[in-house]
């Protein structure tokens, strides 16, 4: 059956059309309230006595590709209540529908909020002119920050982890509900004591996943002794691989003894690598001065006093982290190492059909990176004497140690296996570094003991050292299911609602945009 579609459809609840006009580009609705009541905002009593009446102009949602002025023939009414002290009050009606003092209906005010939770300020302003809404980029910060973030229910799982209101320089923290998958607040700073702040007022928290900072973990013992800290897998993971390649650093002297290239032919160089190597002697000349700063007992605070160097490339010295000869960056061919090894191997050897077909592919670089790395892929081929002299950086050799034998190149091949059999404490650190990985992806908590046990007396100890400290939260991390997954993904989120304001946002518009929206 179909329904007539009455005018007082296209308006808010409570109200019936008297007029209704096209005043140039605008129509102009004119309404008034079906109500004969209105409620006292003093004293609550309803009140049908009219003193008199006035206009209100508001805004409403655009019709028909013209925006709306609704004109609401709107009342005052006097109080009934002796004792009240509002004589005189002007009619109240839904919030619904509108609200008091308000220029723009309900609805129209709710479109503004979520353009404004969407898009923030200008981008909004801009989009909100398309459709027919003329509101300023002001007021939709504005409209954002009054609605704020609603009330949320009291959690008892949380995820905490700090974000960067700029990188290296300034930290907040932001807090997960992890059992209903929303952010519920955002800390200005990353400090101990305002975590452990917030946490005192959530007694009721009974598990919190955190990253491995100590910081953190800190403030839940002091806030929350009660409850489970949990240790994310991710960052577990992470630090077990960085561990291996700490490892592999501080073994580059032995490594370079094994290839066989513990010295360096200057004249055999390039340009390039001639380059690389006179920074690598200064280099050199650096963590001499620093360690025999260190073998008299001088304090980590002290060298850095006396040699005017940093305190974290003190540190790196210290733990051997400044070895490498060559440092290898990323090539322009990275994206496109998989397509020209699959080539490669189907016969394809001509570098400039390969570089042709490549821009073919949108790639964007010359037709001498495309013959460098054919050259390099033809010596690969054939391991000689000259091929392993070149020994690579600690990442490369970290990489190719821990991928599988029928991933490398002959060259490669001969390279690690004169490692393995030159170093074995490395393959030592690789085998413990394998079963941590192992034991966390199966979830065999009942073998952190032995594997403990190992490792502390391998090149990954200070490593195992930090698993001993964090063993409570580790064994939590591999029995639980929780995890700070969730708190990242908020993260990756409040960093693109902070660059669409480009970094300038406070930290109640940040609040009311990220918990807001959900």
């Amino acid at each position: 059956m179909q329904r007539v579609l009455r005018p007082s459809a296209l308006i808010p609840p409570g109200f019936d059309v008297e007029s209704a006009v096209c005043d140039g580009a605008t129509t102009v609705i004119t309404v008034r309230p079906t109500s004969d009541k209105s409620l006292c905002p003093g004293c609550g009593a309803s009140s049908g006595r009219i003193h008199s009446r006035y206009q209100r102009c508001l805004t409403d949602l655009p019709l028909a590709g013209r925006p709306v002025r609704l004109v609401v023939v709107a009342r005052r009414f006097r109080c009934v209540t002796v004792m009240c002290g509002r004589r005189i009050f002007t009619e109240r009606f839904d919030d619904a529908a509108l609200a008091p003092w308000a220029r723009r209906t309900a609805r129209l005010d709710l479109l503004v909020h979520h353009l404004g939770l969407a898009l923030g300020g200008r981008p909004a302003a801009s989009f909100a002119r398309r459709l027919m809404l003329p509101v300023s980029n002001d007021t939709l910060l504005r409209v954002v920050r009054r609605r704020g973030c609603q009330p949320y229910a009291a959690p008892s799982v949380i995820g905490i982890d700090d974000w960067a209101w700029r990188r290296n320089q300034r930290y907040g923290t932001i807090i997960c509900d992890l059992e209903r998958r929303r952010p519920i607040a955002l800390l200005p700073d990353r400090e101990p004591a305002t975590a452990q702040a917030w946490l005192s007022g959530q007694p009721q928290i009974a598990v919190v996943a955190r990253d491995r900072g100590g910081g953190y973990a800190l403030a839940v013992a002091k806030a929350l002794p009660q409850a489970t800290q949990v240790a994310d897998r991710w960052h577990l993971m992470e630090n077990a691989s960085h561990a291996f390649l700490d490892a592999v650093r501080k073994s580059m002297r032995q490594v370079r003894v094994a290839v066989g290239s513990a010295t360096i032919n200057p004249a055999l160089l390039t340009a390039a690598e001639r380059i690389q190597y006179e920074g690598y002697l200064r280099r050199e000349d650096t963590n001499a001065a620093i360690l025999r700063q260190a073998e008299t007992g001088v304090s980590i605070k002290e060298i850095v006093r006396l040699t005017g160097h940093s305190r974290g490339l003190v540190r790196k010295v210290l733990r051997g982290q400044r070895t490498d000869v060559f440092r290898v960056r990323e090539s322009s061919l990275e994206h496109h190492l998989s397509w020209l090894d699959a080539q490669w191997t189907s016969g394809h050897h001509n570098s400039a059909d390969l570089w042709r077909r490549l821009r073919r592919l949108g790639f964007r670089g010359s037709e001498r990176v495309v013959r460098e790395w054919a050259t390099r892929h033809r010596r690969a081929e054939t391991p000689d004497a000259q091929s392993v002299q070149r020994v690579p950086s600690a990442r490369t050799i970290a990489r190719l140690m821990t991928n599988g034998r029928d991933a490398l190149s002959k060259s490669e091949t001969v390279t690690i296996a004169a490692i393995e059999q030159g170093v074995p404490l490395l393959v030592e650190a690789r085998e413990i570094i394998a079963a941590f990985h192992t034991m966390i992806r199966k979830k065999a908590h009942v073998d952190l003991d032995p594997w403990l046990e190992r490792a502390c007396a391998s090149l990954v100890g200070s490593f195992a050292n930090g698993v001993t400290r964090d063993k409570a939260a580790i064994n939590a991390a591999i029995k639980t299911s929780w995890s700070n997954g969730q708190t990242e993904g908020q993260i990756t989120k409040l960093k693109l609602v902070k660059r669409q304001m480009y970094g300038r946002a406070k930290l109640d518009l940040l609040q009311a945009r990220l918990i807001g929206a959900t």
